[in-house]
């Protein structure tokens, strides 16, 4: 009994027919069943612009990834641009750690401290190395500058890329000239850059100094500044 009555029952699918084309094209642009909040509007018109807009995307990408491969130094006078020697890659990411320490420690300029900071936040050069064995660590020169120098204002932002103060940048030329000086091929290296922070009456000359750094080390240094010049990142 149950079946006839199931049985006699008809039914009647509903049409499953898919929107055309224009049909499409009309649903997308119906207005809102509720009026959307300003807020809203501008999340969905930045959403619309990434979509339509990948390219740019990816532009900003590429910018990031763009680092230095030289560093401030002055030009001697005299000497052809092709001439000049180029600065290793342990030395580029030497001066770059020290402007970033520079910046943690919310000071104004990257100092001779910062730039010996970044020596040892590289830590992999035969100067690092040299130094840390004789007991001048980040953390002792670190505590040192804050002591020399003392603490910024919390409320203080340092730029992106603080300037150099000017024993620092006597410090890079100091670097420069003497590897001309010496007439040996080459990359200038971290162990350039670190006597010529010692050449200079800076905070970082100070630092070395009170952590046992003296012109004997120096000349320890020296015989070995060239030895870094193999290595290059890539």
């Amino acid at each position: 009994m149950a079946a006839t009555r199931f049985n006699s029952l008809s039914f009647s699918p509903l049409p499953l027919s898919l929107p055309s084309q224009s049909n499409c094209h009309s649903l997308e642009h119906k207005p809102p069943l509720f009026p959307l909040s300003p807020l809203i509007q501008l999340k969905l018109a930045i959403k619309r612009s990434n979509a339509t807009h990948p390219v740019l995307k990816f532009s900003r990408r590429a910018t990031t990834a763009t680092v230095s491969f030289s560093l401030p130094a002055s030009k001697p006078e005299g000497v052809p641009p092709e001439k000049l020697p180029k600065w290793s890659a342990r030395a580029i990411k030497s001066f770059a750690m020290g402007e970033l320490e520079a910046r943690k420690l919310k000071y104004p300029n990257t100092g001779t401290e910062a730039l010996l900071m970044g020596i040892l936040i590289e830590g992999t050069s035969t100067a690092a190395k040299f130094l840390r064995a004789n007991g001048i660590t980040l953390f002792k020169v670190r505590e040192e500058t804050v002591k020399l120098l003392g603490k910024a204002d919390m409320y203080f932002c340092s730029p992106e890329h603080p300037p150099l103060t000017e024993p620092a940048q006597k410090a890079l030329d100091w670097a420069v000239a003497e590897k001309l000086k010496s007439g040996q091929s080459g990359e200038i290296t971290t162990g350039h850059l670190l006597l010529g922070i010692w050449s200079e009456e800076s905070a970082g000359r100070k630092i070395l100094a009170t952590l046992g750094f003296d012109d004997e080390k120096a000349k320890e240094i020296a015989k070995t500044v060239d030895k870094d010049a193999t290595f290059s990142y890539k």
